[in-house]
């Protein structure tokens, strides 16, 4: 398994995942007492290279099921047809995968690295990033290692530990992922114009860049100028990068959101068609469905509100950004959005999270609740016309 390959396809995955999946908990996967037990059948094709390749992965690890490597490359292909298709259940079979060293005090680093991208996903953001410093000691050059605790600490919103990890990846991957690492950094902390200046160079400069790097460099791209409220330009750069054809659910629930600020909701039921079995884009269609009052409304509304639901009874508290949208806009419950903005708040703190709460706060009437946004984004001086005008708002009420 070449670095390059390994380290390119985490920083493709890493900031989308960290901070925006909807992941479940969980607990001891299930595991078939047999190789013949049919546990489900999946969506996808038989033709299908990513099925397929995970077939072969499989059958190899049941014949080999200490094979470290194997385990990895099997729990990794899980874990980014997260990113492809939003379905959380394959992160409870790459935990299965990674059965035999997961309660491993010093595993491999290769493993270690994948317990804990699994880890982060149930933001399990301490053991996740205990898991990563300890890969880094014992392999300095594991860019995985570096990368993925540069996302954490984004989205934890420690700038200069996510900045210091940042430089580190830039001297093991390719100039453009060290460059649009270093870049996510500096749009959120007060430098969003030189982060995309950096980013569209780092793309003119590198035209032939694989397809997996573009995208990730392009949605970042998009989010950066959204935020300084260049909305041509972030457009452009959504649909750049829906334009090379990959699966990739961060990027649609992105541009959904784009296109739901614009008052366009039909082009996101275009946009999300047949997409309802992630969680993150059934919310976007509810959304979408509720401005039109379209037939599939109650449908979906009812759909998404189970699976809510049913993720509160297994503890799993993952969702709660999400679910804080969905009471807010649907329901019209405001203060149980508060409620459970003001959570995920505690969590993760990236722009998204933080303006779920200054809307749950407005529609709640609680100014208070937000000071801790007030306080992030002073201290940050993170630049975003949607962050911006909903603290104005919220300031007004006092």
């Amino acid at each position: 398994m070449r670095l390059i390959d390994t380290a390119r396809h985490a920083l493709w995955l890493l900031a989308p995942l960290v901070g925006a999946s909807a992941g479940v908990a969980f607990a001891a996967p299930y595991r078939p007492a047999s190789d013949d037990t049919l546990l489900e059948t999946l969506s996808t094709r038989a033709t299908d290279p990513r099925a397929r390749e995970m077939r072969e992965l499989r059958t190899s690890l049941s014949r080999n099921p200490t094979d470290a490597e194997l385990a990895v490359r099997l729990a990794r292909r899980y874990y980014e047809e997260v990113a492809a298709e939003g379905d959380p259940r394959y992160i409870g079979y790459a935990q299965a995968a990674l059965a035999p060293w997961w309660k491993e005090p010093a595993p491999p680093p290769a493993v270690r690295v994948m317990r804990a991208v699994l880890r982060q996903f149930n933001h399990d953001f301490d053991g996740a990033l205990a898991d990563l410093s300890a890969a880094a000691a014992q392999d300095p050059t594991l860019a995985e290692a570096w990368g993925w605790q540069a996302a954490i600490h984004l989205v934890r919103a420690d700038y200069p530990a996510a900045r210091t990890a940042c430089e580190r990846v830039a001297a093991l991957v390719t100039p453009l992922i060290g460059v649009a690492c270093k870049a996510s950094v500096d749009s959120v902390s007060g430098h969003a114009d030189a982060a995309a200046r950096a980013l569209q160079e780092a793309l003119a400069a590198h035209p032939a860049a694989p397809a997996d790097e573009q995208l990730w460099v392009l949605t970042r791209l998009a989010e950066t100028e959204e935020r300084r409220g260049r909305y041509a330009e972030a457009e452009a750069a959504y649909r750049r990068g829906l334009a090379l054809g990959l699966t990739d659910g961060y990027l649609l629930a992105a541009y959904a959101d784009f296109l739901l600020d614009r008052q366009r909701p039909t082009e996101v039921l275009t946009l999300l068609d047949g997409k309802g079995r992630s969680d993150l884009l059934l919310l976007r269609l509810v959304l979408a469905a509720k401005v039109l009052n379209h037939p599939s409304r109650k449908a979906w509304q009812g759909d998404l509100a189970a699976r809510f639901d049913a993720a509160r009874l297994r503890g799993d508290a993952t969702h709660e950004k999400e679910e804080s949208r969905f009471v807010l806009a649907v329901l019209g419950d405001a203060k149980r959005a508060l409620e459970l903005a003001r959570r995920n708040y505690t969590v993760q703190r990236e722009p998204a999270d933080a303006r779920a709460l200054l809307e749950a706060a407005i529609a709640a009437r609680e100014p208070a609740a937000a000071e801790p946004v007030l306080q992030w984004m002073a201290h940050s001086h993170v630049e975003s016309t949607a962050l911006q005008s909903l603290a104005t708002r919220l300031k007004d009420m006092r």
